[in-house]
């Protein structure tokens, strides 16, 4: 009986620890959150003028219900589909840095220096969001569809997309996917049970979206909880309809919030054909070790150790691991879109690069070259310190960074041997 109430102690203590570790980290996430946050109402369209402003004119597709009070928009209960016309300005790019967004700190709020709502049209139907997709295409007839994760409100959703669009250059035109998030720590299997009854609307939509003769190729960007969402969706279509449409070419996953056993199966799922698929995880984020503990403590697909897992090149999926980036956010769930040079590069190569890849330089050598380009901008050692942190796992990359690498420690050594001052 004395050891069975040992064991029955050490248990209690055990859990007591991983509830007050629990705790602790929801607390600080809660603090940190509330510190920054926006006030609340920020969404009534503003009319003052902004010289060198940037409006984006989003198309917006939410489950969400219409808020009743002013300044919201869209609440975090859910609702029906609907479409809408929203425009969003960004301050000019002297008055804010990039991978923030500037918010309002007051109401109304200032578009010189903050983010802004300037316009809402709300649309009915097919034909007015075909207007809509004629008049905002692209050159290239690029859509990119973002889908935001837990714990956000509408209007977190709407800024976050508009800065990460803006941050990007995406070459594309901008559609939000926003379903029914309530924006608490306190709500995740809320969240979890209103994504999925948001999946076949972001199926309608992409399917929408694939058969428009406006639109030439999609690319969805999905966050965290969002992630799960998107490959949900992706593997309804794949069922109903045999196969994915040939013009979802790329599908980014930022943190995905999805377990890894799910994820392989979702793969499975798309069958021979599948878009590329990239992924950015991260060992230290630690939002995805909380929902870890929370699933069950099954292994996130967001924190895994790309070398741990082989399967994953074999499907073709290419990792990008960011753990080696600082990063101001305290939960580290958000560097795709809050380090300068990774949103740079979520532009200028994963959504407008090119998507058929299929034969030339794979995600991770593009990204190893960009990385190295910014090194050869620092002098000194400095400048491998800028260029290492960004990891990539994929097969073409390990052999091309590494000579890049061993290029540039040859070049500092001619340049020590030599006298030369740098």
């Amino acid at each position: 009986m004395k050891a069975i109430a040992s064991i029955r102690l050490r248990a209690y203590a055990s859990a007591r620890r991983r509830l007050s570790a629990f705790s602790c980290f929801v607390t600080i996430c809660a603090v940190t959150l509330t510190g920054c946050a926006a006030p609340v109402g920020v969404l009534d369209p503003v009319s003052a003028e902004a010289p060198g402003a940037t409006q984006l004119d989003i198309l917006v597709a939410t489950t969400r219900a219409p808020a009743p009070e002013s300044g919201l928009l869209f609440s975090g209960e859910r609702g029906e589909p609907s479409l809408s016309s929203v425009v969003v300005s960004v301050p000019p790019d002297q008055n804010r840095q990039i991978g923030r967004v500037q918010w309002p700190r007051r109401t109304p709020p200032d578009p010189m220096t903050e983010f802004a709502l300037t316009r809402v049209d709300p649309l009915s139907g097919r034909a007015q969001a075909g207007s809509w997709l004629r008049k905002h295409a692209v050159k290239s007839r690029r859509v990119l569809v973002f889908v935001h994760g837990f714990n956000t409100r509408f209007e977190t959703a709407l800024f976050t997309f508009a800065q990460i669009f803006h941050d990007s250059g995406a070459d594309a035109a901008p559609v939000l996917f926003s379903w029914p998030s309530r924006g608490s720590l306190f709500e995740y299997s809320y969240d979890r049970e209103s994504a999925s009854a948001s999946r076949d609307a972001l199926e309608k939509l992409l399917a929408q979206l694939a058969a428009s003769p406006a639109v030439g190729e999609i690319t969805v960007l999905a966050h965290s909880m969002g992630a799960w969402v998107t490959m949900e969706s992706l593997r309804q279509m794949a069922i109903r309809q045999g196969r994915l449409p040939d013009r979802i070419r790329t599908v980014i996953l930022a943190s995905p919030d999805i377990d890894i056993d799910v994820f392989r199966a979702q793969l499975a799922s798309f069958g021979e054909w599948r878009p590329h698929i990239d992924v950015f995880v991260s060992r230290q984020d630690r939002a995805l070790r909380l929902s870890r503990g929370i699933a069950g403590n099954v292994e996130r697909l967001g924190v895994i150790d790309p070398e741990a897992k082989p399967w994953i090149e074999e499907k073709g999926v290419q990792l990008i691991d960011l753990t080696g980036l600082e990063s101001g956010d305290l939960t580290r769930h958000s560097k795709f879109a809050a380090h300068p040079d990774v949103v740079r590069f979520l532009g200028t190569q994963l959504i407008n690069g090119d998507a058929s890849r299929d034969g030339q330089a794979g995600v991770g050598e593009r990204l190893g070259g960009a990385a190295m380009g910014l090194a050869q901008g620092v002098t000194g050692t400095a400048g491998l310190a800028l260029g290492a942190p960004i990891a990539i796992v994929d097969p073409k990359m390990r052999r091309s960074y590494a000579n890049q690498l061993e290029q540039v420690r040859q070049a500092v050594d001619n340049a020590v041997a030599s006298g030369s001052d740098w």
